[in-house]
């Protein structure tokens, strides 16, 4: 299928950006993880970091592969990103909704850049902020027509910003996200985009974490979700993690998810899990 190469170039090209500049110079964990949908974040929230660990001139790259597992659904998502001098993030990621009680799946890719506007990280006393998009395209459209989507296409707009305050909690280091979003998908896409109660709306999310030492981070997040589809109720997902950052080139990140009700199934709590490699 012509996606499917679409896909799989974008892949290669992304891979092949950085070149010979290995990893970057950026300090370890300041290039994040990344979130279900590709883009440098925690596991749910895009957080305003740009992905890898190039900072000025330089370009960087990693991969990475997802699974969230709660009581009736299994989400693996896999996917690659690049940045460039701190200033810029591309990715892509594709979503592959294992829907146990129908015996089915539901398959969704995800494009994604981002731009950091102004501030930074570590040494303004302005937060960093970014502003960044993601178009999700739906691969298998059955199921969320008929839950009444009225499209298999979309695009998230949103806007970030970090700040990290060095030995602000117990002599530890803390770190604050906000992002604010306009979406139109149902269950971040995966159930399609618009409804009969809504083509859109503006939702909040939230990230807090401390560093126990210099690599390893114990954290929350919470996102916010509309609800588009009268056929279901869309529940606000969070999830409990704890992200280790071992070096420039490995991340692993693993979580206690709730996602409350999913698609009219409640109570799906699990397991999140994500491994990262940097180049």
């Amino acid at each position: 299928m012509r996606s499917d190469r679409v896909w799989w170039l974008f892949c290669l090209v992304t891979l092949a950006l950085p070149g010979t500049a290995l990893a970057g110079s950026k300090i370890t964990a300041t290039g994040g993880a990344r979130n279900v949908e590709g883009s440098a974040g925690g596991g749910l929230v895009p957080w305003s970091l740009m992905a890898g660990y190039g900072s000025s001139g330089e370009w960087s790259a990693s991969a990475f592969v997802t699974r969230v597992t709660v009581d009736d659904y299994q989400l693996d998502v896999f996917g690659v990103s690049t940045g460039w001098g701190d200033r810029v993030e591309l990715s892509i990621a594709r979503q592959t909704l294992d829907v146990e009680p129908l015996n089915t799946e539901v398959r969704q890719d995800v494009f994604g850049a981002k731009v950091r506007l102004f501030g930074e990280l570590l040494y303004t006393a302005a937060p960093q902020v970014s502003l960044g998009f993601a178009h999700k395209r739906q691969r298998d459209f059955a199921l969320p027509a008929a839950l009444g989507a009225r499209r298999d296409s979309g695009t998230d707009l949103y806007l970030s910003a970090s700040k990290l305050w060095f030995a602000a909690l117990a002599d530890r280091n803390l770190y604050l996200n906000g992002t604010l979003r306009y979406t139109e998908a149902n269950e971040t896409g995966l159930l399609g985009f618009g409804g009969p109660d809504g083509n859109g709306s503006l939702v909040l999310e939230a990230a807090v974490g401390l560093f126990l030492t210099d690599r390893l981070m114990l954290g929350y997040e919470y996102r916010q979700k509309p609800d588009h589809l009268s056929t279901i109720r869309e529940r606000d997902w969070q999830n409990l993690f704890l992200a280790w950052f071992p070096s420039h080139h490995l991340s692993l990140v693993a979580a206690y998810a709730d996602l409350d009700e999913v698609a009219n199934r409640p109570d799906q709590t699990g397991a999140y899990l994500s491994l990262q490699l940097d180049l």
